[in-house]
């Protein structure tokens, strides 16, 4: 191939791998929280309670049910100055209420709206950046996808993960045609490659089995 190619290629690679970096480092470390199921500072978040009353309610509020009960809740947070992620909504019938999760990287917020007497109780916990790096590495992710995707900030961030993840092939394919190319390098990128897959395909291995 020309070496035009192979300048421009080499070039992507460069700058696509420093533009990419800070997104695979959110995921790499979050990695570390996610398999050993600890957070630091996780259990000492910062907390506060406050309540709304005299709220403006749809009236048909507790007839409606997935995106459509999200889309009417909307407004309602915003009233109340809770805004982020709803994460799921879970009905208490005998007490006529409302729970609502809402999640913002670093901070959960619980909204529980009591239906008959139109006023709502707000608990807000602050959880840090580590936290933060967490929720930004599940979300987006599968569950619930009938109301997920429901504030724009974490539409944005899938679209940023969605290129992270094509970016990272790029990379990936740039890499190896670089390998190639550089004569000198080639045994020692076999090695590693040879290594690389040996662990991978033993750690399936020995997983499946």
């Amino acid at each position: 191939m020309s070496k035009r190619f192979y300048l421009v290629t080499r070039d992507l690679h460069l700058y696509v791998g420093l533009f990419i970096s800070p997104f695979v480092l959110v995921f790499a470390i979050s990695v570390f929280f996610l398999v050993h199921s600890w957070i630091p500072g996780a259990g000492n978040p910062d907390s506060s309670t406050t309540s709304t009353s005299d709220l403006q309610l749809p009236s048909d509020l507790d007839k409606l049910s997935g995106r459509d009960l999200v889309n009417a809740l909307r407004p309602l947070l915003d009233q109340i100055g809770v805004h982020g992620e709803v994460e799921f909504v879970r009905r208490i019938p005998q007490q006529h209420r409302l729970v609502v999760p809402v999640t913002v990287p670093g901070r959960k917020t619980s909204v529980t709206i009591d239906l008959q007497n139109r006023t709502t109780q707000i608990e807000r916990h602050t959880t840090g950046i580590w936290d933060a790096m967490v929720v930004l590495h599940k979300l987006p992710g599968p569950h619930l996808s009938a109301i997920r995707m429901n504030w724009f900030m974490i539409r944005a961030w899938r679209w940023l993960a969605d290129a992270t993840a094509y970016l990272l092939l790029f990379i990936s394919v740039s890499g190896i045609y670089l390998w190639i190319v550089l004569r000198a390098e080639r045994r020692t990128g076999l090695i590693l490659i040879s290594m690389g897959a040996f662990s991978f395909f033993g750690i399936v291995y020995a997983l499946s089995n």
